[in-house]
């Protein structure tokens, strides 16, 4: 993989979208038991923080849910599809403990709770060619994580891809089996979606603490966040 490219067709449907991407090389991503407990409590506290977000006691009416239920009526989906952080957000209400599972998972998820933004990373060595943002022509061959069948993009829906097919369908709804992150990923390529000004200040402070968590857990450098826009809709690999 040698960029991320946001197409035409992603911002004739949020012309006013921003996507946050940042790179990462080199990482150690397995499990340690040596920063297992400061992790716990990473995700306890981001978990206590995402209660500002849940505060409307009818969960669909918090405006962070409301936001991303507008975006994702703006493109065809699967029945039941949802933007990632509303999954992550409705697990936090319904007091869910987030355990340890693995270091940059752990990382991730405690952005997501703590800035109330979706966060994707995907391994950048099983992307074949630039990963592109875009609406899909229809077919796509997708297989979600934890599936054991192809289940093929539709026509229009949002989707990021690359040369061999659907890398995460439904914008950041569910990941390919074939991209996903995993112990043994070592280069990754981490995206946020913001489709409103609000969404985009809190990716650009989110983005800002995730370069810290990731110099702290694997002693690696980032590269500077790119914020794609419509005038700008291409990152290169650092």
């Amino acid at each position: 993989m040698k960029r991320v490219v946001v197409d035409d067709s992603f911002w004739e449907v949020f012309p006013e979208a921003q996507i946050a991407v940042m790179y990462v090389d080199g990482i150690d991503n397995h499990d340690t038991d040596e920063n297992k407990a400061e992790r716990a409590e990473l995700l306890k506290q981001a978990t206590a923080e995402s209660a500002k977000f849940t505060k409307e006691e009818t969960f669909r009416e918090n405006p962070v849910v409301a936001q991303w239920r507008d975006a994702y009526a703006k493109f065809p989906k699967r029945k039941g599809a949802r933007a990632s952080i509303e999954a992550l957000l409705k697990r936090a209400s319904q007091g869910h403990v987030f355990e340890p599972i693995e270091p940059l998972v752990d990382v991730y998820n405690s952005i997501s709770l703590r800035y109330g933004v979706p966060v994707g990373i995907e391994d950048r060595d099983k992307i074949e060619g630039d990963m592109h943002l875009g609406k899909a022509k229809g077919g796509e061959s997708f297989q979600p994580v934890g599936a054991d069948k192809d289940d093929p993009a539709r026509e229009g829906e949002i989707i990021y891809y690359d040369d061999e097919g659907a890398v995460c369908r439904s914008l950041n709804w569910r990941d390919a089996q074939r991209t996903m992150l995993t112990s043994d990923s070592k280069n990754v390529v981490i995206v946020m979606e913001a489709v409103n000004e609000d969404q985009i200040l809190r990716t650009h402070e989110a983005m800002d603490e995730l370069q810290k968590l990731i110099e702290h857990y694997f002693g690696q450098k980032p590269s500077a966040p790119h914020y794609l826009t419509k005038e700008k809709p291409i990152a290169d690999v650092d």
